[in-house]
Parts: structure tokens; sequence; C-alpha cells
């Protein structure tokens, strides 16, 4: 699983607090005690914290729902191996959710191009094309673009920067929103007038 603002990369494993070798018991009593500890009928509720409450415990029901079936867990398990081998060294890694979006293309044949800046000033892109092949759809909802997928399973993608040797990995989980920001392409120079 995924967390935006440069945070690194969070198993599901994680998020249950259990190891990676863990028991179906064991992942069961840890889902059980974080479920009690993030249910959003038994939490004080104020609004700034009911968000990121509600997707705490959407984060903890996904883990439970992929660690608790075999199967789910042997392919997600080999996806987590594969992705930790890919291409080396990366300099970063970011959520899909940290890159800036731009829309071109008429309706119905958008093309969603995401960006990410380089230490060097240039940038890391990807396209809905590209994360297509991985699996996800990246889908416009009004202010956002939202990445489904079918399956529960995270993914990611090395980028290489165009100007310089720096590679950046990037998450990708499904039920993920990436905020439009309005006319923050154009103030960043990334879009020309």
């Amino acid at each position: 699983m995924l967390l935006g603002e440069n945070c690194i990369h969070e198993t599901y494993y994680e998020i249950l607090s259990v190891k990676e070798d863990a028991s179906y018991e064991e992942i069961r009593n840890s889902y059980r005690s974080a479920i009690l500890h993030s249910h959003p009928d038994k939490l004080n509720n104020n609004n700034s914290s009911s968000c990121s409450s509600d997707e705490k415990f959407l984060k903890i029901q996904k883990a439970w729902e992929v660690l608790s079936d075999v199967e789910l867990r042997v392919v997600y398990d080999n996806d987590l191996r594969s992705s930790r081998n890919d291409y080396g060294i990366t300099a970063d890694e970011i959520s899909i959710e940290d890159m800036v979006v731009e829309i071109s293309g008429d309706e119905g044949e958008e093309v969603i191009d995401l960006f990410y800046q380089c230490r060097c000033g240039d940038y890391f892109t990807v396209d809905s094309t590209e994360v297509g092949t991985m699996g996800f759809a990246l889908l416009r909802d009004g202010d956002c673009v939202r990445v489904r997928r079918l399956g529960a399973f995270v993914a990611s993608v090395v980028l290489p920067c165009g100007s310089c040797s720096l590679k950046t990995r990037v998450w990708v989980d499904s039920d993920m929103k990436i905020p439009l920001q309005g006319d923050s392409l154009l103030m960043s120079g990334l879009v020309q007038n």
C-alpha cells in the first residue's frame, strides 16, 4: 500500500504490524486489534482527522482482504518481492499521488500525463497508457484523477530522468486519488502558453 506526501511504500504487513512470514492467526489477531482501534464509529471524529481515520480504516480492511486469502497473499508476496528487485537502486520512492497531473486530448480520448520533478530540474514522467500496461486505469473524476485496478495489488514502475542518470520508483495502488491542481502546471513552467 502507498502513502502520499513523499512517504515510502507501506506494505500490507506494515499496515497490520505483522512480519511477512506471519501466520494466518497472527494476521487475524493483528487485524482485529487494528480495526477496533481505527473504526470510525469508535473514534471521536472531528472534521480534520475524519478523512485520515477513514483512510486508515480502509487500508486496514484492504490489507486484511489480501493477507487473509491464501491465493491473493501468494500473488501479493510475489509482486512485492519482484518490485523490490526491479531496476536496482533508485534515488527516490514516491507514490503516484505525489505526482502532478496534466490532461490533454479530447474528452473520451484524454491522455493523462503525470510529472514529478527531478533534483536536476527536469521531470520524471509517465502517462495513462504506460500505467495501463501495469493493469491500472487513470480516470478523471471531478477535481481529481482516480487510480483503478481489478484486484487489490500494489505495483511499481521505475522512471528514469530525461536529463540525468537518476531514477525514481513510483508506487501505484488501486483506489488512490491524485488531485488536479488547476493552473499549477502553468505556474511551474511545465506547460507553455
